[in-house]
């Protein structure tokens, strides 16, 4: 069974790309190898994410696997490949990473939400439960966030997925940090700001006293 957490988001934008390198930063260069791989990425010709998290991990021990489904639009993935003549089979993706699991621990990101179609039949939660990994829910920390993370987080659950905790991501609001930790039965982990600019030496200096200071992480990933 592959090990690791699925990086997911209220929303798309939220955060998602920089928590997952944030995390290799806090838990890369152990003695166990950490990968981070995103099997669905729309939107290439405008971004790149994987190549995002090699530059915001730069000089970590880490391995950013890029391999997977790579489409040009930046929508849904549905739509994405709609629009280049495809379908996304998640049947591969899942054997690729499932059937012959490397050693040690991996970062899944997602796109967008645990909602967003992936093909005529599966949204995200589906890979995620196909997966076997607990997720990560990346919030955003402004006006509106408690109902979009309670909305997630029920989503999840109700896919037996299991919840590993929730970033917080903007302005710290402990307000609506306390709702989502009581709401929604789950341990915020990290309150990441919105950095001036993201940088590997950016992400050194908080992963280590700002991301899961009390390691609770760790049972996914060490």
């Amino acid at each position: 069974m592959l090990r690791g957490l699925f990086v997911t988001g209220t929303d798309t934008g939220v955060g998602k790309t920089v928590v997952a390198a944030a995390l290799l930063h806090r838990y890369g260069g152990g003695a166990a190898p950490l990968r981070y791989w995103k099997p669905i990425q729309t939107g290439t010709r405008l971004d790149d994410d994987t190549a995002e998290v090699r530059r915001l991990t730069a000089g970590v021990g880490v391995e950013v696997v890029d391999e997977g489904v790579r489409l040009a639009e930046p929508v849904s993935p549905h739509l994405a490949a709609a629009l280049a003549g495809t379908e996304i089979d998640l049947a591969p993706l899942v054997a690729r990473r499932t059937g012959g699991a490397a050693a040690g621990a991996w970062i899944v990101e997602g796109a967008g939400g645990v909602l967003v179609p992936i093909n005529r039949s599966r949204l995200m939660v589906d890979l995620m439960a196909a997966l076997g990994l607990a997720a990560l829910v990346v919030a955003r920390s402004s006006l509106g966030t408690i109902n979009h993370t309670l909305l997630t987080l029920a989503c999840l659950r109700g896919r037996s997925v299991s919840v590993a905790g929730v970033v917080m991501v903007g302005e710290p609001d402990r307000h609506n940090r306390a709702a989502i930790e009581d709401y929604g039965r789950v341990v915020v982990v990290g309150e990441m700001p919105r950095f001036e600019r993201v940088s590997a030496a950016a992400l050194a200096g908080w992963a280590p006293r700002g991301l899961d200071p009390r390691a609770r992480l760790g049972e996914w990933l060490e």
